[in-house]
């Protein structure tokens, strides 16, 4: 039986029928086919749908993914979201924007101090405080130019018993990229089983354990040629990169090109003999501060460096962040207390971009996104730099 529903009734799946709604507004808003919306929303799982109900009826439905970003050697906790849609016949009247609001607050309450995105439309995000944070971009290697020659270590197919070790390998790497993912289920899942395929792993071992491994889709093209996509590659060892290298190249007589996914730094291009690759960008991702303080104190700062700065924070959403933040840092951690002077003026969107490193304070002066004194600039110039931030993983 339908149960009835107040406005803006915000909360996961009641029953089938709710399920059922969900999976239909990801069909029409993603054009994806019918059954291919019930697997993902059979995939995703109750616990992570979440339903904007308007008079009666599913207006709008999304994915909230708990998880962790890599943000100055720590892990930061956030909460993903993925899947936004709108039924048709409730689109241009702000659904999506309240349908996001309950999301912001509900994921402030859980606790997470971030939330993160890709965006499918900017102008939405950006009304509830969203701003670009990272990019992520594809690289394109041509595997007949792959002339790596390593076989000092084992490459071998991934077991059920190697899931803690490549947890580890994985972890030990992307806590020293800006941005990258603490994966969850459901990112890992992703990994695992791409949209286009079922991946098949390999580990890299030698005498002191596994060094690095790789998941590959391979791709069919005409003429029976073939495109090997990487889900997931990771080396922890100059010895680890030259024998994945390797092992790409050995795949030349039907392999055109090998592609995966993260920063335009990726140190495995410098092992290249020549340029035979392309970096493009696929998507810049987007952050939104939900706790200020919280955000300020979890992240990890440069070592060895100590500074202060008077924030002042306009927030029109979560009034909890708005006003005055005297943020002191001090041998690699932070901390953030009420009140100073507020000699940095910015809003939460333009704190998005500063947090993660990926504009600094100089350069969103520039766009008029944020007002200080020249002091305080420098300030934080200096306190948010770090490598450029970037995101493997597609959720």
């Amino acid at each position: 039986m339908h149960v009835e529903t107040k406005p803006g009734d915000f909360g996961p799946p009641r029953d089938e029928q709710e399920l059922a709604a969900a999976a239909d507004i990801m069909m029409q808003s993603y054009a994806m086919a019918p059954a291919a919306a019930t697997a993902w929303t059979q995939r995703v799982g109750r616990e992570s749908l979440r339903l904007l109900r308007e008079g009666g009826h599913v207006a709008g439905t999304l994915v909230s993914i708990p998880m962790g970003q890599w943000y100055g050697g720590r892990d930061v906790p956030i909460v993903g979201v993925g899947g936004v849609g709108v039924s048709p016949i409730h689109r241009g009247q702000g659904t999506a924007t309240r349908l996001m609001q309950h999301l912001l607050r509900e994921a402030r309450e859980s606790g997470a101090p971030l939330s993160t995105l890709y965006p499918a439309t900017q102008p939405l995000y950006r009304r509830v405080g969203y701003e670009h944070a990272g990019a992520r971009y594809e690289v394109r290697v041509q595997i007949p130019m792959l002339d790596v020659s390593e076989r000092t270590l084992t490459l071998r197919p991934i077991e059920a018993k190697d899931e803690a070790a490549i947890t580890a390998c994985y972890q030990g790497q992307a806590q020293t990229r800006q941005g990258w993912l603490a994966r969850g289920p459901y990112v890992w899942s992703r990994v695992y089983v791409p949209r286009d395929g079922t991946a098949t792993g390999y580990l890299v071992e030698g005498d002191s354990g596994v060094q690095g491994y790789l998941y590959v889709v391979r791709k069919s093209l005409a003429g029976w040629k073939q495109e090997l996509f990487l889900s997931d590659v990771v080396a922890t060892t100059p010895a680890a990169a030259r024998r994945i290298l390797a092992f790409l190249g050995e795949h030349r007589s039907l392999g055109t090109e090998a592609v995966w996914y993260g920063g335009a730094d990726d140190p495995l291009l410098m092992l290249l003999r020549e340029q035979s690759y392309s970096v493009k960008l696929d998507m810049h991702w987007m952050v939104r501060v939900l706790d200020v303080a919280k955000a300020l104190e979890a992240r990890g700062w440069p070592a060895g460096l100590s500074g202060a700065l008077h924030l002042e924070v306009q927030d029109a959403l979560l009034p909890e962040n708005h006003g005055r933040f005297v943020l002191e840092v001090s041998d690699g951690a932070a901390r953030v207390k009420r009140g100073g002077e507020g000699r940095l003026r910015l809003d939460v969107k333009a704190l998005a971009s500063l947090y993660t490193g990926f504009h600094s304070a100089e350069a969103l002066r520039r766009v008029g996104a944020l007002e200080s004194d020249e002091t305080s600039v420098r300030s934080a110039v200096s306190l948010f730099h770090g490598p450029q931030p970037s995101i493997r993983d597609m959720f």
